[in-house]
């Protein structure tokens, strides 16, 4: 991969290689078997946890490193697609969407608690803000939080929930006040709070090793020390956490191609047809030379809007092109790494199936392809 030096500085390199070398040691051995389980050991949080890594871009007082630094949060999120397992990495890095809002939001005596124990890995963080009558119409959503003295009772239920089986914290978006967006909290609901139910794992086309849950909610007792933020301001954080899901979502992207374009060019030099390897034909050499444009193009501009995020600036517009372009690209790149390796790249033990199957949901997750026309029309201005 290219070095980038206008984004990537030796700390980050420093960040790269100990992430790669973790992936190596830790993450590779064990990928294929906890792929067919459709989980991964728990351990892996604390392990993932002692090296660093669930840290990075956190408070040093609480526990992280890097704090502010965004391109090492890059770095590490690039080297931990390496693995070739989407789920792992989104099972992994669910504190990343969950704890956010915890960090900025949370009263200090609930911050101070939850987020080194997620940091150490001892404990997992989720988000929880989709429901099965809408998944990008937040606005909309109705799980609802009555206050009751000094707690809220909170009746509902949430779905596709990333770490949704195995998590301790819930970050969960309720209604506490009128219909629409103004009416919207978050709340941290704790596994084990009475009135809170984890319904069964889901099956998926891909994400295989992450675990993803439906929530219910029958009269849960949450204490109102646990609102995060303002009551009926939950929106606004919840937008405010959704560039950065955007972003990450687009880094997986371009890894996913990545690491897909990487499988093309391999099998490309070894496989032998007509009398020669496939890579000497026109027709490929030049696709593949398309594949790559359009990956150095998707990856540049993700940077450049992580580069403006880290700068203070807001992308909203950007961020969401680049999701989508990122995205488009990996559709493309790993459709064609399957048409490449032929009949091997339709089989399970291609890299090349699995970056198939788990490139499906980044166009979804994080706000669909159309969601995110719908705000990069908004942002252009009245047509």
């Amino acid at each position: 991969m290219p070095a980038f030096q206008e984004y990537f500085d030796p700390s980050h390199q420093l960040v790269r290689d100990s992430v790669r070398r973790f992936v190596e040691r830790e993450i590779l051995p064990g990928i294929d078997q906890w792929e067919e389980a459709e989980s991964f050991p728990r351990e892996l949080y604390l392990k993932a946890g002692a090296a660093g890594i669930l840290g990075i871009g956190y408070p040093e007082a609480l526990g992280g490193s890097h704090e502010g630094d965004l391109f090492a949060k890059v770095a590490a999120s690039e080297e931990l697609m390496r693995c070739g397992s989407g789920g792992l990495v989104a099972g992994l890095g669910s504190l990343d969407i969950g704890l956010p809002p915890i960090l900025k939001w949370a009263r200090p005596e609930v911050r101070d608690r939850v987020v080194p124990q997620v940091l150490a890995g001892e404990k997992i963080s989720a988000l929880a803000v989709t429901e099965p009558s809408g998944g990008s119409d937040v606005a909309n959503l109705q799980t609802r939080a009555m206050r009751d003295g000094d707690f809220y009772r909170v009746s509902g239920s949430k779905t596709f929930i990333t770490s949704g089986v195995r998590a301790d914290f819930y970050t969960v978006a309720v209604r506490t006040g009128a219909p629409g967006f103004a009416g919207i909290s978050l709340l941290l609901i704790e596994k084990g709070t009475p009135g809170f139910t984890v319904g069964r794992q889901l099956k998926k086309m891909g994400w295989w090793a992450s675990d993803t849950a439906e929530l219910f909610f029958d009269d849960c007792r949450v204490p109102a020390g646990n609102l995060i933020g303002a009551e009926n301001m939950g929106f606004a954080c919840i937008m405010g956490n959704f560039q950065s899901e955007r972003l990450a979502l687009a880094l997986m992207a371009n890894m996913t191609a990545q690491l897909a374009l990487e499988e093309s060019l391999k099998w490309a030099r070894q496989r032998e047809a007509f009398g020669k390897p496939i890579g000497k034909f026109q027709v490929l050499k030049h696709r593949l030379a398309e594949m790559a444009t359009a990956l150095e193009v998707s990856r540049e501009f993700t940077y450049r809007q992580a580069a403006k995020m880290a700068a203070g600036q807001s992308v909203i517009k950007e961020i969401s092109m680049a999701k989508n372009f990122a995205t488009d690209t990996a559709d493309r790149i790993t459709t064609d790494a399957v048409q490449i390796l032929g009949g091997l790249g339709y089989m399970r033990e291609s890299l090349v199936e699995r970056l198939y199957r788990d490139n499906r949901i980044l166009s979804i997750g994080g706000g669909t392809r159309e969601v995110m026309n719908e705000i990069i029309s908004k942002q252009m201005g009245p047509s």
